[in-house]
């Protein structure tokens, strides 16, 4: 089955996407929220990109405190999660996420990227940290939203 990973953010939401087996992850693209009139049309947005991937399902990452509670953050993914399962009818799972963009960032930099090419793909490097840590649990642990 083919994934999209999601790492969403108030102004810049990353996707990555696996192969149809689920077993590789690739880096899609960054949505910025600066380049939509408003939250509505970010959300259409990326609702769109997700189906014309023909994905059989999204992985949200889902930020977490360092103790496990929930952030201001956590809360908005969830909410956007819920905007989300609206518009397209299929599975939707939280992978929690903690530092995926400091780790996403130390790949970049191992890659040889210079700060300006990582900052432009971050949120996509995020993703796909988020999706592969997703597709190594095994099934019985991946949680559904």
């Amino acid at each position: 089955m083919k994934y999209v990973g999601v790492d969403y953010g108030l102004a810049r939401t990353g996707l990555a996407v696996s192969d149809p087996e689920g077993r590789l992850v690739f880096p899609l693209l960054t949505l910025r929220l600066e380049e939509h009139a408003n939250r509505k049309d970010f959300l259409a947005a990326l609702a769109a990109r997700i189906a014309a991937e023909g994905a059989g399902a999204v992985v949200m990452g889902l930020p977490v405190l360092d103790d496990g509670t929930d952030s201001l953050t956590t809360r908005q993914v969830r909410n956007i999660t819920g905007r989300l399962k609206r518009r397209l009818n299929l599975p939707f799972f939280y992978m929690p996420e903690l530092l995926s963009s400091e780790e996403a960032w130390a790949d970049l930099r191992e890659a040889g990227l210079k700060a300006r090419k990582r900052k432009a793909i971050l949120d996509q490097q995020a993703a796909v940290r988020i999706l592969a840590s997703f597709l190594a649990l095994p099934p019985a642990q991946r949680r559904a939203a």
